[in-house]
């Protein structure tokens, strides 16, 4: 069953009428494909994720194309949106002498994965694109590969070891142990959770959005009307909710990947 099937569910089945409610499940979150190509198939998640990165490049594009001394509207939001992440979180984290080169990475990052989780909420898309893991773990195994490159392109092959294994000889007989679970913290867990923070979050947000929404409709019917306006309010206050949350993941997902590329810049672990 797609996505689109479970929300255009039977406009008959209401509480009363002998029919049970359509809980929200895994499929919700599986569209049939748009397009297929031999193997490959194209869906709705992967138009969205396009449509971001278009919005993404064509919004900066049109800012900053032809920048004027006192800029336009656009050019204004453009300059706040980069100004934010560069100033609040790259220089923050990493330091404005090295992490100058790094801020158009991060700020793409940020508005790209912004963009992908306010689709939750835009109508006729109404569905967050990292709910999906497949698109956080990409996005973290990018800046897992810059984390490790960094890491051995500034302490050599050695240090670099050090440096992710958090080599310190001074920790005396537990040294060993200490390196064993740095090695598996930084190498293994990490890139993990910077993906599932973000693919969590959206998952279970999109999930409760549309729970509700389902629940407004199946309630709304005999003396369940009272329970499918509180129902409504919920939308609209987990609606609200997830904004904010949108937000503030994509803000945490480059946090992070800032703190990772200082941590590979920095002299110690």
């Amino acid at each position: 069953m797609s996505a689109d099937q479970t929300l255009a569910f039977d406009p008959d089945c209401q509480i009363f009428t002998g029919c049970g409610f359509p809980a929200p499940g895994l499929h919700t979150f599986m569209y049939e494909p748009i397009a297929t190509w031999g193997g490959f198939e194209f869906t709705k998640p992967m138009l969205l994720a396009l449509i971001s990165s278009l919005v993404v490049v064509g919004f900066f594009w049109a800012a900053f194309a032809k920048p004027k001394l006192i800029p336009g509207k656009m050019q204004m939001v453009g300059e706040a949106g980069y100004d934010f992440v560069r100033r609040g979180i790259v220089y923050e984290i990493i330091g404005k002498k090295q992490g100058e080169k790094y801020v158009p990475f991060m700020v793409s990052l940020f508005f790209f994965v912004w963009i992908m989780n306010l689709w939750s909420i835009i109508p006729l898309a109404q569905f967050p694109v990292t709910s999906l893991i497949a698109f956080p773990a990409a996005l973290a195994l990018i800046v897992y590969v810059l984390w490790v490159s960094l890491t051995f392109k500034k302490h050599g092959f050695v240090g670099g070891w050090k440096n992710i294994t958090g080599y310190d000889k001074s920790l005396g007989p537990i040294l060993p142990l200490i390196m064993f679970l740095e090695f598996f913290s930084n190498l293994l867990i990490r890139p993990f959770t910077h993906a599932v923070r973000l693919f969590a979050n959206m998952f279970a947000g999109h999930l409760l959005i549309v729970m509700f929404s389902l629940a407004s409709w199946y309630l709304l019917n005999g003396m369940g009307v009272v329970y499918a306006a509180t129902s409504f309010v919920m939308v609209l206050v987990m609606t609200a909710f997830e904004l904010f949350i949108q937000a503030v993941q994509a803000y945490v997902f480059v946090l992070l990947a800032c703190s990772y590329v200082q941590g590979a810049l920095s002299e110690h672990h």
